[in-house]
């Protein structure tokens, strides 16, 4: 499963992804907003930085809208892919863009038809947001094994990118569901090596080599 990171941070991008971990990145103008500085510049700079997908979100809700915000938007790097919504507009405009060889994510997916639809139009990624799922009382996880199960019944290509993802569990959860990718913030993507089991090791292993005044000489 691939790793994006979902943010505007370039700073961060650049540092995690300089671990050789983080395999794209998801963003869009709310996350943009939040480093002041202007969205198109940061697309730029984190296509830049980032050989994988880059996800970058029209604001527009209509077609020509749409249309005219994907004209500027591949322009930035051929890695870019446009983001649009799960809507009757949103789908019309992937397949259009789609059709011209272009990446598209399309986002807000709460539902296997939705996702199936999506595929139909040319979805290079649907996004199902699997935290909001579970804001709603249903099952966040279920929908990516069942979007997974309609995809595989119809050789679907479409990558499954799980997005709203707020924890580790999460993130285990959707690898065993057989998600392409999951994008997370960096805050979760900091905790995936976490586990007290690795730390008490390590520290085990230190104590014993100064014990015994072991060293790696050249």
């Amino acid at each position: 499963m691939k790793i994006f990171l979902d943010t505007a941070d370039v700073a961060e991008i650049r540092e995690y992804a300089a671990s050789g971990l983080v395999d794209g990145v998801t963003t869009n103008p709310s996350l943009a907003a939040k480093t002041g500085k202007d969205y198109v510049e940061s697309l730029k700079e984190i296509c830049s930085i980032v050989p994988g997908a880059v996800s970058g979100e029209v604001l527009a809700t209509d077609y020509e809208g749409m249309m005219k915000e994907a004209a500027i938007l591949t322009k930035i790097a051929k890695n870019l892919a446009v983001k649009v919504p799960l809507t009757w507009d949103g789908l019309k405009a992937c397949a259009k863009l789609s059709g011209e060889g272009t990446m598209v994510n399309v986002t807000l997916c709460f539902s296997p038809v939705q996702a199936w639809m999506a595929a139909k139009a040319g979805a290079t990624f649907i996004s199902p947001f699997i935290g909001r799922v579970d804001d709603a009382g249903e099952d966040g996880i279920g929908l990516i094994h069942d979007i997974r199960t309609v995809y595989d019944n119809y050789n679907i290509k479409t990558e499954i990118l799980a997005a709203s993802i707020r924890s580790v569990s999460h993130v285990r959860e959707t690898l065993l569901a057989g998600a392409d990718v999951a994008t997370m913030p960096t805050e979760i993507f900091k905790k995936l090596l976490s586990h007290p089991l690795t730390d008490k090791g390590l520290a085990a292993f230190i104590a014993d080599a100064k014990k015994a005044n072991v060293a790696i000489k050249g």
